[in-house]
């Protein structure tokens, strides 16, 4: 039997990216509605503060776009079929009165500014009245900026984490910090997508990744040419292809192949026995040729119990290689230094670094690869992100919208026409109930409006805000 094959759809249409529920809302808003407003926040979740990043990236790459006649009838027939009304009026005035460019307006505040929870992050409302659907439409696309959000969030809190280490504990805290915590998380994520706003997000905070798409978002949306660094390292199957018993020629090999002077390169050196590798390979049979090639050895351990794992390397490594006491009394190891790449998070970066701490040893001597905890052990109620119409304009009539369960008062949303405001001090969230504002003394800007993005960051700048 032979089968007709299904119409392709578009990947580049923006109508579909959409809850399915979304395309009923047109008939679901009081007659008269001319005008909402919406807003995103992050209503708490595991870090008091947020680090704001990403919005550019998805309002360039997905609504730059024009919406065409033949976006609106690929839409039509999906939707409806599904069993949802579909405004096609609506969409066709978006393609003949608009020329296609979304009618919308979005404000948010500069990325990479640091922002307390509760507080107005983004705001949208509709530019045509007889549109204000739209709003609510693409709630489900813009609220996605959780994601490098909360990543950027995180990375920051771990920044400070491993800043505080490092100013305790090393002389020039700030030449090491920016490449203390690695991306290694690109083959731990669920798509090409997450990678790259992931792992940029990341790099706002730090400049070492191993995640190449990063490097992509970041030159095609954030005017960056090379956005992070990285250096030659060891797999396993790169030492276990030598052999077991020529171990110690795959760790030649490496020397013979990066040890530079003044270069860094990863070995990977638990694929057997990490204490051997370290004691008698790297500590005896190869020690000299790691002096004399003038690069830095960074000696990864792969398993085991990070903490107990990142002790027993520094210790070895210190007892073969010596130590030098910095001016701040802590020891810095020669030659070599540490890499741990295998379950870090937050809680054993903070355990590692204490250990060193007691045992003397200086926070430079190692550094930090995060994978999966970094890019994809996160989600929207990490930082608990809502994305909320607080405003309307009802047959000419301002109108505060808002929801109070009384089985969650913490799910209680705001109301008004929102901005954020520095007062005594602080940043706050403002409120007017009217739309007939110019937003005096704002922290936010507008950011996008009429299909165009108004406001370009580079990553540069965006590293400036933190």
């Amino acid at each position: 039997m032979t089968r007709t094959a299904l119409p392709h759809l578009s990947d580049d249409n923006l109508i579909i990216d959409t809850d399915s529920y979304k395309s009923s809302h047109f008939l679901q808003y009081p007659p008269g509605t001319t005008r909402l407003f919406s807003y995103l926040e992050s209503r708490g979740g595991r870090y008091p503060v947020t680090r704001f990043f990403g919005l550019q990236y998805i309002l360039d790459r997905y609504l730059t776009r024009r919406i065409t006649a033949e976006m609106v009838e690929e839409a039509r027939s999906l939707i409806e079929p599904h069993g949802e009304p579909f405004p096609y009026d609506g969409w066709m005035r978006v393609v003949n009165v608009h020329g296609g460019r979304l009618p919308l307006e979005v404000r948010a505040v500069p990325e990479g500014t640091l922002v307390p929870i509760h507080n107005v992050l983004m705001s949208v409302t509709n530019t045509d009245p007889e549109l204000p659907w739209l709003v609510g439409w693409f709630e489900t696309m813009l609220m996605r900026v959780w994601y490098p959000i909360t990543v950027c969030t995180q990375s920051w809190h771990i920044r400070q984490i491993i800043g505080k280490a490092l100013e305790q504990t090393c002389d020039d805290a700030a030449a090491e910090l920016p490449f203390k915590l690695h991306d290694f998380g690109s083959r731990g994520v669920s798509s090409r997508e997450s990678a790259g706003l992931g792992a940029l997000a990341h790099l706002v905070n730090f400049q070492g990744s191993d995640t190449l798409e990063a490097l992509r978002v970041a030159r095609n949306h954030y005017d960056a040419d090379i956005a992070g660094f990285s250096i030659p390292a060891a797999e396993h199957s790169t030492i276990t292809s030598w052999g077991k018993e020529h171990e110690v020629d795959a760790y030649r090999n490496m020397v013979a192949q990066f040890g530079k002077p003044g270069s860094l390169y990863s070995v990977v050196s638990d694929s057997y026995d990490l204490k051997y590798a370290i004691n008698t390979h790297w500590g005896e049979t190869l020690r000299q040729l790691v002096i004399d090639s003038g690069g830095t050895l960074v000696v990864r351990p792969d398993s085991g119990e990070p903490p107990a794992m990142v002790r027993l390397a520094v210790r070895a490594l210190a007892a073969k290689f010596g130590t030098t006491v910095n001016k701040k009394g802590y020891q810095v190891l020669n030659h070599v230094r540490v890499i741990q790449g295998d379950g870090v998070d937050e809680q054993t970066i903070t355990q590692i670094l204490q250990n060193l701490l007691i045992d003397g040893f200086s926070a430079e001597n190692v550094t930090f690869g995060m994978g999966g905890a970094l890019l994809q052990k996160v989600d929207r109620d990490t930082q608990r992100f809502a994305y909320k119409a607080s405003a309307g304009l009802i047959d000419g009539a301002y109108r505060g919208i808002y929801k109070d369960p009384v089985t969650d008062p913490g799910k209680r949303s705001k109301d008004g026409v929102l901005d954020l405001v520095m007062e005594n001090g602080r940043m706050t969230t403002r409120a007017y109930y009217t739309f007939d504002t110019d937003f005096p003394g704002s922290l936010m800007r507008t950011v996008y409006r009429d299909g165009e993005l108004l406001v370009r960051d580079s990553l540069e700048e965006i590293r400036g805000r933190g």
